[in-house]
């Protein structure tokens, strides 16, 4: 865990920042996979958690919800629209291909959705809820206005999933049900013109300009 911020922890579960947790105050965002969730839980030791957010309900970021909600006794907290995949654990997939194999491969353990999320919800530490959709349905990310942190999931990727090497993505197609909502998202995002923008996947970036010329090239 490293202090990326004021108050705001970056916890890299995988290497080379593969997949990220982030601590912001006391509200812990995202967990990981069910197979991270010992590590993220050692990287916690020594800190106060009170509440667990999620960005969206994929299993490489509520996998791991269920050992921290209980481990912890904390509530979970999520997008309204991603309740229902986070409590039963088997989220909505995209309509290609792989969908009947990303069904059986992508359910994670299901938990107990305490508070659904909304547009303007107070998150706390200064951070505001943004809906971001299109990754997900009730996909979010956070907002602060104060010094322009943004943690944005998988509205943008930051590295390469193959090969882990940095750079601004779109997420996946096979892992994204509605592609042209999530541009419409990316495009408010960078609108905001962030200081400093934490990945669920990737290193944080800390370049406004770079964001925007990003999505002014999407289609």
């Amino acid at each position: 865990m490293h202090q990326v911020a004021e108050g705001v922890s970056q916890i890299p579960l995988t290497p080379r920042n593969g997949i990220n947790a982030y601590l912001l105050g006391d509200v812990l965002v995202d967990a990981g996979t069910p197979q991270s969730a010992k590590k993220l839980l050692r990287s916690l030791q020594g800190h106060t958690v009170n509440v667990h957010a999620l960005t969206h309900g994929h299993g490489d970021h509520a996998g791991g919800s269920r050992a921290v909600a209980d481990a912890l006794a904390v509530p979970v907290w999520v997008g309204a629209l991603d309740a229902v995949d986070v409590e039963s654990g088997k989220p909505v997939t995209a309509d290609t291909m792989a969908r009947p194999v990303l069904r059986r491969v992508a359910t994670f353990p299901g938990t107990p959705v305490a508070r659904r999320l909304r547009e303007g919800d107070d998150l706390g530490h200064g951070f505001t809820v943004l809906e971001a959709p299109g990754h997900s349905a009730g996909h979010v990310a956070f907002w602060r206005e104060r010094d322009r942190v943004l943690v944005c999931g998988d509205v943008f990727f930051n590295l390469h999933l193959s090969t882990l090497r940095p750079g601004l993505r779109e997420p996946p197609r096979i892992f994204t049900p509605d592609p042209a909502r999530n541009r419409e998202s990316a495009r408010r995002l960078a609108a905001l013109e962030p200081e400093l923008v934490l990945f669920g996947h990737g290193p944080p970036l800390r370049d406004p300009a770079r964001l925007r010329a990003f999505t002014a090239a999407l289609d």
